[in-house]
């Protein structure tokens, strides 16, 4: 896997929530509020809980998605700019007790308190028990600081 533009992979690192879109059943977008995770894999994470989760629902009928980062409040899109990410999601539920604990590093780099609470996590058992999504970039749209104008446009898929 190919590491992202710098100034995306900047952005994914610093931003504490990111506009996360699914299709529904009738394909019309639904969008969740994430926190985006980043390991320099070229490949963006999320984790969500098992209980209820209709975005594993929509992702599991239809993989297409995409991840954007545009809220200045949660994002530095000042310094980076905004972007918009679409691509194909997977889900890993193989362990959903432990094995999203490989992200813990990335999360915490984001929220301090996280080792702390996940060592508690027996207090709230069904919130911590928590599937991988895992988003493959296939077309990134880079607006630059202050840009309003027409992205840069990163092509990534397989002969793109």
């Amino acid at each position: 896997m190919n590491r992202l533009p710098e100034a995306v992979e900047a952005l994914l690192e610093a931003a504490l929530v990111a506009e996360f879109t699914v299709l529904d059943g009738r394909n019309r977008p639904v969008v969740h509020p994430m926190l985006p995770l980043y390991v320099g894999d070229g490949r963006i994470y999320l984790t969500s809980s098992v209980l209820f989760s209709r975005k594993l629902f929509h992702i599991r009928r239809n993989p297409r998605v995409a991840l954007s980062i545009t809220d200045p409040v949660a994002a530095p899109v000042a310094r980076w700019g905004a972007v918009t990410i679409q691509g194909e999601a997977t889900i890993d539920d193989a362990d959903p007790h432990s094995g999203w604990l490989w992200l813990l590093p990335a999360w915490a780099r984001k929220e301090p308190d996280i080792p702390r609470l996940v060592k508690n996590r027996w207090m709230l058992p069904l919130f911590w028990e928590r599937v991988v999504i895992a988003i493959t970039p296939r077309r990134i749209f880079h607006w630059p600081p202050g840009g309003t104008g027409e992205p840069v446009v990163y092509d990534l898929s397989e002969g793109g």
